[in-house]
């Protein structure tokens, strides 16, 4: 506290002393007298000047016999003054604010550069450290505040992965009994949202070591060498402690694969780079710490991070099944007075695909939804309206500018989709199926739930690009192909991205080669050769399909009791056209 008292207090004072020196000189140039240029010459001619400072000025000074203050006079800027002044004898310097002789100005000029560069290394070296001491240091977390695995829903096999780490964290000298060289670095990476950080959080307080939380981004600074210096005092820190756990979030924003020396690059993020990579090889395995990263893309990372004795170990962190989704959803339902009515087992096979984080978003949306209207209780249409508002926002409440026309195509559009779902994938379930409007600029939606599965079939692929293209066609069938809408703008772009991944990624087209211009072409067949696929089998089921769009119409929204006997009435569908090899 003294230091820094006396850092602010030294600056103070080096400004107080050149404003003074500035504000002097500023006075004495302002009491110079000024004298007309006739007179000069006179003055010059009859022997009375003893100087003359010449410069590009508008004025220039002069003495006279036997005078110390310098008088003022117009500057004709005349190539021969000096040679004139000369040839009369009289000495004369050239120079402006810093001419010779002009002491009180030289000394300002003099003050006025120290005191800039003074405050240019301050700002440039002192506030970076000052910065990077209290970024350090605001972002290590006391171990009182620290979680545990019962804190931690899913992620099983992860936590099995790590529980070595907790152990050795515990109890290093037991390994190092056996010659045994722990894991340095552990990586972890999945989507966003699915409990990486917590995770990082939980290891920490299963193991009592002190907790040390920064992001990759931190790091990453304008000033080359700052972002290094950053590094070896967050290593250096967890020294301290003896036993640390370093967490580094966000990794690939410093420790992306570096350009080769031709491709140029980015040389703060290199030496930032090169310091973590020292310092993770500098402690040794018996030191207790272990430097755990977040990532979202591990192929991003620069191979030098993921080599043994860095990084050497990557655990992913992925979307909850079935199971985990039960715990998580139990987990976050603890502070929350919910209904018994709210079927938890449902909304788990519900939400396939979603995070731990949005698990939690959405209970809290229901939980807002129910505080609004002052309820008891969380109640299932809480829950619902906050589930389809996630996926496809809130519902419209002005809907005076929706044309008929519009609602037909919508309804035709969605049954397609529906009716297509229930073809080709039985084991999918269709949930809802409404053409209300949504916030997000949805005219309807049909919200497909798919089985939890390791694996997809070709035919299962195949079948969820006609399930996308089943909108599509089905206005071209009810409303002929001039006037189709933009309404399919985002299937179409789903499907491409499958059929590239169909060809390419997954190796199911007709070669597992290509070259880009084949790749193209056969992305093109399949895609045609499906959406021809999808109009004949949707024309084959034209009286289920009517008669889906006919009940939208009518009452906006189905669920899938609703939908199953609409089918059912409408009559047996094409079991022909059921399955993708007989379309």
């Amino acid at each position: 506290m003294a230091r820094k008292f006396k850092g602010k207090f030294a600056g103070a004072a080096l400004f107080a002393v050149v404003a003074a020196i500035i504000l002097i000189f500023l006075m004495n140039e302002g009491k110079a007298e000024i004298i007309p240029y006739s007179i000069f010459l006179e003055m010059a001619y009859d022997g009375q000047v003893s100087e003359v400072v010449l410069s590009d000025d508008a004025q220039m000074k002069f003495k006279l016999i036997g005078e110390d203050d310098y008088l003022l006079t117009d500057n004709p800027r005349n190539a021969t003054l000096k040679e004139e002044l000369l040839l009369q004898g009289i000495p004369v310097s050239e120079g402006g604010f810093l001419a010779a002789g002009n002491a009180s100005a030289n000394l300002a000029g003099a003050a006025l550069l120290c005191f800039i560069l003074f405050m240019v290394y301050r700002a440039s070296i002192k506030q970076p450290q000052k910065s990077m001491a209290l970024s350090i240091a605001n972002q290590a977390e006391a171990s009182a505040h620290f979680l545990s695995f019962s804190d931690v829903a899913g992620n099983e096999e992860a936590k099995d992965s790590v529980a070595d780490i907790i152990d050795f964290l515990k109890n290093p000298e037991k390994y190092a009994k056996y010659g045994a060289r722990m894991p340095k670095g552990v990586i972890f990476y999945g989507p966003p949202g699915t409990g990486k950080t917590l995770m990082a959080k939980a290891i920490a307080g299963e193991s009592g070591a002190p907790f040390h939380a920064v992001s990759g981004s931190d790091f990453v600074q304008m000033y080359v060498g700052v972002g290094a210096g950053r590094i070896r005092e967050l290593f250096q820190k967890a020294r301290q402690s003896g036993k640390a756990v370093i967490f580094i979030d966000e990794i690939d924003a410093l420790g992306k694969k570096r350009a080769g020396a031709a491709m140029g690059g980015n040389d703060e993020r290199e030496q930032t780079l090169n310091a973590l990579l020292t310092e993770m090889s500098g402690f040794s395995s018996g030191e207790g710490i272990v430097v755990i990263a977040a990532t979202n893309r591990l192929d991003t990372l620069d191979e030098a991070l993921l080599r043994p004795g860095r990084f050497d170990r990557q655990v992913e962190i992925g979307l909850p099944d079935l199971s985990a989704r039960k715990s998580i959803l139990s987990l976050h339902r603890k502070n929350k007075p919910m209904s018994d009515k709210v079927d938890m087992d449902a909304l788990s096979r519900q939400t396939v695909f979603f995070s731990g984080a949005m698990l939690e978003n959405l209970l809290n949306e229901a939980a807002i939804f129910a505080a609004k209207r002052g309820a008891d209780a969380i109640e299932p249409n809480d829950v619902d309206k906050a589930y389809y508002t996630i996926i496809a926002g809130g519902e419209k409440k002005d809907r005076s500018g929706i044309r008929e026309a519009e609602r037909r195509i919508t309804a035709w559009h969605e049954s397609g989709h529906a009716l297509a779902a229930k073809l080709l994938s039985p084991e999918t379930t269709v949930a809802k199926i409404t053409i209300v409007p949504s916030s997000k600029g949805a005219g309807g939606f049909c919200v497909n739930i798919p089985p939890d599965k390791m694996y997809w079939t070709k035919q299962e692929l195949e079948g969820q690009i006609m399930i996308n293209f089943a909108g599509r066609a089905a206005e071209e069938l009810t409303f002929g192909a001039s006037n189709i809408t933009t309404g399919a703008s985002n299937d179409i772009e789903k499907s491409v991205s499958l059929a590239k991944d169909y060809v390419t990624r997954y190796g199911m087209g007709e070669s597992l080669i290509h070259s880009e211009e084949s790749e193209m072409k056969e992305c093109q067949s399949l895609l045609d050769s499906l959406y021809q696929k999808t109009k004949a089998m949707l024309e084959a089921n034209r009286r289920i399909l009517d008669g889906i769009a006919q009940e939208l119409l009518v009452k906006e929204t189905l669920g899938e009791k609703e939908l199953d006997l609409v089918i059912k009435a409408a009559g047996s569908p094409n079991v022909e056209l059921r399955v993708l090899e007989k379309a």
